[in-house]
């Protein structure tokens, strides 16, 4: 293989492919001779006995060929079920998406896996950079269906830097797909791939495109249908927004905390405490709530890196940081303007310290080992 020295595995969802699995693993072993390469077929109780072909396949080759079977749950499903068997089980470490109607020709595998040899974690089969196309038999509905839902996910998807975000054909490295959460996506259908693509890149994937021509199947019938479709519009949306549910959480947060800061601040100054030991208290208290808050709420779904106790020395650190900034504003703005109102100078203040705290414990502090959202 072009990959370097990983170990890889090609994982193909099925579901009533018996007329194309049999040909599409003979021409993947014959291609792929590698010892250290696998493939696995994840069949979905195909009624038609796909799963029978791929056993009979199996036998006859010296145990590259897998089965992974379960019920029907979606393209979705399937893959996840697949890729996580690939990486727990067979210890690929770097996982081939391909479909099982020869749709995606096996021999333009190799230059995706070359991407991934020179750096690249995720390498697409592209029908829509230079070079790349679609079998001249699909008709216009097919080709609409297609390019209006690449832009759907380019434009409300946050996915703008990639030319074909429904691409079923890709290599990944699976460092990557444990640093994304597989596990935690949620979608069934086509629209796997982009929520799937989206997770990768807000976790910092390296993707590039490799032209492909992508071949309408000669056998077998399509799976799309309008429930897919449907899913995907609604999916689409619901992915934009997630993606911005972390920053939501952490303003609130953010807000609790600007409430105890400026209520304890205003307390202490009706008890005759002075405003320049006031200040720093009530920050402290803000930050000692935030931290509670971030780190059971906001970022409780992150798997942390780190102990607790670790995480406590870097919000602490951080809060510090976020002390001497706050702090600083509120004194020359109080030498500055003597006469304005306290708890108006202190809420002055907070702004660029939320901002650097904000920065700082999301980067730093509770980074996870997503680092999805």
């Amino acid at each position: 293989m072009s990959a370097g020295n990983a170990r890889v595995c090609f994982v193909i969802p099925t579901y009533n492919e018996a007329l194309n699995i049999t040909s599409l693993l003979k021409r993947l072993t014959q291609i792929y001779g590698d010892a250290d390469t696998a493939f696995l077929v994840v069949d979905d109780h195909s009624p038609d006995g796909t799963a029978r072909l791929v056993r009979e396949v199996a036998d006859g080759t010296d145990g590259r060929v897998h089965l992974l079977e379960g019920k029907r749950r979606g393209l979705g499903d399937a893959y996840v079920r697949g890729i996580t068997h690939a990486m727990d089980v067979l210890d690929a470490d770097v996982v081939v998406q391909m479909d099982a109607d020869f749709s995606h020709d096996p021999v333009d595998a190799e230059r995706l896996l070359g991407r991934i040899a020179d750096g690249a974690d995720v390498a697409i089969g592209s029908r829509y950079v230079t070079g790349g196309s679609l079998d001249e038999r699909w008709n216009l509905r097919r080709r609409l269906l297609s390019q209006w839902g690449n832009r759907l996910a380019k434009w409300v998807g946050g996915l703008r830097g990639v030319s074909d975000c429904t691409a079923g054909f890709k290599a990944i490295r699976t460092e990557k797909l444990r640093e994304a959460r597989l596990q935690d996506v949620q979608a069934k259908g086509y629209v796997f791939q982009v929520e799937l693509l989206h997770r990768l890149i807000r976790c910092g994937a390296r993707v590039v495109e490799e032209p492909i021509h992508f071949r309408d199947r000669e056998r077998g019938e399509t799976k799309l249908g309008v429930a897919n479709m449907l899913e995907f519009l609604l999916s689409i949306f619901w992915i934009r927004l997630r993606s911005h549910l972390t920053f939501l959480k952490f303003s609130v947060t953010g807000l609790c905390g600007t409430m105890i800061n400026l209520v304890s601040f205003y307390l202490m100054l009706r008890l005759g405490i002075h405003k320049f030991v006031a200040s720093p208290v009530a920050i402290m208290l803000s930050i000692f709530s935030n931290f509670m808050m971030n780190n059971y709420w906001t970022f409780g779904d992150r798997i942390m890196i780190g102990r607790e106790s670790v995480r406590g020395v870097k919000f602490l650190a951080v809060s510090l940081m976020t002390l001497l900034l706050s702090y600083s504003v509120f004194v020359a703005l109080s030498i500055l303007f003597p006469r304005a109102f306290p708890v108006l100078l202190q809420a002055l203040g907070i702004a660029p310290g939320a901002l650097l705290n904000y920065y700082l414990n999301s980067r730093w502090t509770f980074r996870g080992a997503d680092r999805e959202r």
